[in-house]
């Protein structure tokens, strides 16, 4: 990878190249930008950056027994179907290299691994350049499209007596399979598709006790496309307000899912409600009473990856960004995707082919703007 100069100028910066990023990507393809390391005197550039290693986005980091039958919510990239596979196979394993072939079948050209730090304004002219700095370089981007996910900011709540907990404790992130618990008995906080999908799974090697902060409201239709696209316009309007992004179960309640049911079929999805400490030993409830526990697994959800954004002041007493149409009210030049009511898979695609044709739009009319101006 050649280092980019500190202040690159590109058109465009995305920034993340799981599903939202790719998708931006091959839109800004189709419209005529090539990558800035391929560009020639007139071209219309961009570039994708990726803090991982490889391709695949999160996908790459899941646990090994998440196979492709039990995944939730694989959607195609743009004109790419997901290849066949094996039910079997697992969702880490067969994902990225789908990944891996698109992002060499549109000739992407994704810079990794790249972290990004910073996102700042070069100046106070609101048409002026957005400055990225990386541990790689620089770059000084027309826009911006941020496409960074949530994977790596798992949300930990705070509970009393959390560190003093004499057993082990980790967050879906860093699980890894069911078998490591054999034995011991299992505490799994969270009401999302994660924790009963791992519910069901760790169920069956060793006894679990499933907390919620609130009685799950199960829905006897299946989570399916239409399910997901209401789930969307549930979170729109938080989004747009600039509230913290809601969790899709939030909008839509919990549906029976292959695993949800596998699980009740089995007696073990049973919901207490959450508890009120954790102790060196166990965790005690509302009612006074103590439960034991070895390991506390916390499927409590991630939150959006977007500290390098700070520098451009966006947040809102609320704790959110102010976002419609995947585009930020408060910063033009910028486009949050994978966000809010984008953070599906469903949504990813459908947001990154709508930033690249505001950013293709916004560029015809400063075009057209420059020669009303010219002098005849």
């Amino acid at each position: 990878m050649t280092l980019p100069a500190l202040d690159t100028p590109v058109d465009i910066v995305v920034i993340g190249a799981g599903q939202a990023g790719l998708s931006a990507a091959h839109h800004l393809r189709r419209r005529g930008f090539v990558p800035v390391a391929q560009a020639a005197a007139g071209d219309h550039t961009f570039v994708v950056l990726d803090q991982n290693a490889g391709p695949g986005g999160a996908w790459q980091h899941r646990w090994a027994s998440l196979r492709m039958a039990t995944v939730n919510g694989i959607h195609e990239l743009p004109a790419a179907p997901v290849p066949p596979a094996d039910p079997g196979s697992a969702a880490r394993d067969v994902l990225p290299a789908y990944f891996a072939d698109y992002e060499r079948r549109f000739d992407l050209d994704v810079q990794r691994p790249v972290t990004v730090r910073r996102v700042s304004r070069a100046d106070d002219d609101p048409q002026g350049r957005l400055l990225v700095e990386t541990d790689h370089g620089g770059y000084a981007a027309r826009d911006v499209i941020n496409a960074t996910g949530t994977w790596t900011r798992p949300y930990w709540p705070a509970y009393p007596g959390r560190e003093r907990f004499l057993g082990r404790q980790l967050h879906v992130h860093d699980y890894v399979s069911a078998a490591e618990f054999a034995g011991k008995r299992v505490v799994i906080v969270g009401a999302g598709v994660s924790a009963v999908q791992l519910l069901d799974e760790i169920s069956r090697v060793t006894d679990t006790f499933w907390v919620t902060r609130r009685e799950p409201e199960w829905r006897s239709a299946d989570f399916d496309t239409a399910a997901r696209i209401a789930a969307i316009a549930g979170v729109e309007e938080r989004v747009r307000a600039g509230e913290p992004v809601g969790s899709v179960i939030s909008v839509t309640g919990m549906h029976w899912s292959p695993w949800a049911r596998a699980a009740d079929e089995r007696g073990v999805l049973v919901r207490h409600p959450m508890f009120a400490a954790i102790e060196p030993h166990g965790v005690r409830m509302p009612d006074g009473t103590s439960e034991p526990a070895d390991v506390i697994l916390w499927a409590t959800g991630f939150r959006a990856a977007l500290d390098h954004l700070s520098p451009l002041r966006l947040r809102t007493p609320a704790g959110g960004i102010r976002v419609a149409d995947g585009r930020s009210l408060d910063e033009p030049r910028l486009f949050l995707i994978g966000y809010g009511p984008s953070q599906s898979t469903v949504g990813a695609n459908r947001a990154g082919r709508a930033a690249a044709a505001a950013i293709v739009a916004a560029q015809a009319a400063a075009q057209n703007l420059e020669r009303q101006e010219m002098p005849a």
